[in-house]
């Protein structure tokens, strides 16, 4: 039976729709990079995808820390206790500082290897490693954002990083449209035009952002030197929690890496085909982001509150609209594939490409917005950490990308059949999220 508290869906409404425009903000900045470099340089975009896969993985891991924060810190909003969450702010902050230092270091040191992880085309390697030189300073702006926000999300305090998101991505746009082709005088500088924009938008991101948690938010009342008071106690608590996530990130970012690695390989069509497509599926996909953050606020919030009726009827609610959100946003990728490849200047054998990967994704859309969401909404929310990393660990390993490897250099098959495999991760996982998340196995309290 669903839930009929209506203060649920009011809540729930209300931190889906704020969160998925953030998230589809955030994304806007990459599709305007995609756009504008798309009809500037083919090889200018697939040299950008390619450091982009760096920086998804370092956002996910990144992202892992915030995560971590939102799990302990909802469990404690739900007692209304603010303390733990100052600390765990500090905690995130630091973290997040220690692994931007050591990938920062690795592309300084080593940008070729970098890049050329994901292709063997010079041309596109030389685009990436020009890219890098810049964007790489843009590393330790988005991680203090990231944690900031995720201390912010604790306490359901979400909006604004819409706000921010919104400035950062008309700065973005703006700079974009004069670097990248030479617009009023200014150079032209391609990919390097690009990289400013993106640098300049993530320095205004955490600026706007930590002005506003230390002297604008009235519910944390946070204040700068508390990020130098690290309490070991609850050090202990979220590294328990938050390993797991980390890991999980890492596992994620890697395979997503792997994708561009391995279709890379293949062509230089296949690598701006999957650029072209993941733009459009994760601008997509931004709609299950949000419900899966959401759903995980709410669900820590109401294990706090020891509510365990209520987390078993949120549970059954939440995968209904989970399920009507993916059948929503497949359809509207199917309807959408045409139009939005008009707007990218590619060759025809790149456009019939990118038309069959979108196919794919449409039915991706509909399994990653139910598994997804259970997973790393519902589960991890409701106090479980390890269980998707043992999931993803195993299926994306055990199965997916043995598959990818096998049909990509093994039985040479289409680059079509190879990106298939690189997604039947998505449908799999939708059995185990279906059997544990219906056993509420997954309930931990977390906080003391």
């Amino acid at each position: 039976m669903l839930t009929k508290d209506k203060s649920f869906y009011k809540s729930f409404l209300i931190l889906t729709v704020t969160l998925m425009l953030e998230q589809a903000v955030v994304l806007s900045v990459n599709l305007a990079d995609n756009l504008m470099l798309g009809n500037y340089s083919e090889t200018a975009l697939a040299g950008v995808a390619a450091v982009n896969q760096i920086q998804f993985i370092l956002q996910q891991m990144v992202f892992a820390i915030s995560n971590g924060m939102i799990v302990l810190g909802s469990q404690y909003w739900g007692q209304l206790k603010k303390e733990p969450i100052h600390k765990l702010i500090s905690i995130g902050f630091w973290s997040a500082l220690v692994i931007i230092l050591l990938l920062f270091s690795y592309v300084s040191l080593f940008p070729h290897i970098a890049v050329g992880i994901f292709t063997n085309d010079r041309a596109i390697v030389a685009e990436g490693m020009s890219y890098l030189s810049i964007v790489r300073f843009s590393y330790p702006f988005f991680a203090i954002t990231t944690v900031l926000l995720g201390g912010l999300r604790c306490v359901e305090k979400v909006k604004i990083a819409l706000y921010v998101s919104v400035a950062a991505l008309f700065v973005n746009c703006s700079i974009n449209y004069v670097l990248i082709y030479g617009h009023f005088g200014f150079p032209e500088m391609g990919a390097r035009g690009a990289a400013v924009g993106t640098l300049t938008a993530r320095i205004l991101e955490c600026t706007i952002v930590a002005l506003y948690l230390f002297c604008g938010d009235d519910v944390l009342h946070f204040r700068p030197w508390e990020l130098f008071s690290i309490d070991l106690s609850l050090l202990k608590d979220y590294v328990k929690v938050s390993t797991p996530i980390l890991i999980t990130g890492l596992i994620w970012g890697c395979n997503t890496a792997m994708q561009t690695v391995v279709l890379g390989h293949l062509s230089s069509n296949a690598i701006a085909a999957h650029s072209i497509s993941s733009t459009i599926f994760l601008f997509l996909k931004v709609t299950s982001v949000g419900c899966s953050s959401a759903a995980s606020i709410l669900i820590g919030k109401a294990v706090g509150q020891n509510r365990l009726d209520k987390v078993k009827e949120y549970t059954r609610t939440l995968q209904v609209l989970f399920l009507c959100v993916g059948s929503t946003l497949g359809c509207t990728m199917l309807l959408i594939r045409r139009p939005f490849l008009s707007l990218y200047a590619i060759s025809d054998q790149t456009y019939q490409l990118t038309l069959q990967f979108m196919i794919v994704e449409a039915f991706v859309l509909l399994c990653t917005s139910y598994q997804m969401c259970m997973n790393t909404g519902v589960i991890r929310g409701g106090g479980d950490t390890r269980f998707v990393m043992i999931m993803d660990a195993f299926v994306i390993w055990g199965i997916e990308i043995p598959l990818a490897l096998l049909t990509a250099f093994v039985w040479k098959a289409s680059p079509l059949i190879v990106f298939m495999m690189l997604n039947c991760d998505q449908i799999i996982k939708c059995v185990p999220a279906f059997l544990y998340g219906n056993s509420y196995r997954w309930v931990r309290k977390l906080t003391k």
